[in-house]
């Protein structure tokens, strides 16, 4: 009689996926990224949107990459001559696959915050203020009026600086501070993308 065998069948684990950089000098680099709970790359669609909008202020900013997640905003900036950036990304794996995507870039003018971003926004800023900021946090954890309120606070933006907002598109209670001037807007499938720009007195 023949014994029964039970097949150990795999746990299909998600894969891993990538990001492509649209522009610039690292036009067409596919980057790894981690496939992460909650973590939502932005859509090559939406970054040629936004980066249409930004066509003439992304080289030589400071820009500051919020809930970084794959850290696709942030690499296209630096992609199109930004003079650095800074990713903050609370989750380790993915923290670390921004660090090892700087270092196949071989970039010396990147660096990773692996921490919380509101904890780290909370800081009063002593260091040179970002002109170019990515707030595009987590659906449905109302994270993105906290940011900006913090960024604004804190003295973490230039006088003119540029803040990039992606958010879902049934949040309706989202309110920038009163000195921010939306000067573009699209809805694309479930998100809202809004570009706002500092005004100072």
């Amino acid at each position: 009689m023949r014994k029964k065998t039970t097949k150990n069948k795999a746990i299909s684990k998600p894969k891993d996926g990538f990001i492509r950089v649209i522009s610039g000098q690292f036009r067409g680099r596919k980057l790894p990224v981690k496939n992460v709970a909650g973590l939502r790359p932005t859509t090559d669609r939406i970054k040629e949107t936004v980066f249409n909008w930004l066509m003439q202020d992304t080289r030589d900013a400071t820009v500051l990459d919020c809930f970084a997640g794959s850290g696709g905003l942030g690499f296209e900036a630096l992609s199109r001559f930004a003079k650095s950036t800074t990713f903050i990304e609370l989750d380790l794996s993915a923290a670390k696959q921004i660090e090892q995507n700087i270092s196949t870039l071989k970039l010396e003018n990147a660096q990773v915050k692996h921490t919380n971003s509101l904890t780290f926004l909370e800081q009063k800023n002593v260091n040179e203020p970002f002109d170019l900021v990515f707030v595009d946090p987590p659906f449905r954890k109302n994270l993105a009026q906290s940011s900006c309120n913090l960024l604004e606070n804190n003295q973490w933006l230039s006088e003119d600086a540029l803040i990039y907002v992606e958010v879902e598109t049934e949040l309706t209670e989202f309110s920038p501070p009163s000195n921010w001037l939306l000067i573009k807007e699209k809805k694309a499938g479930q998100v809202f993308c809004r570009l706002y720009q500092r005004q100072v007195n």
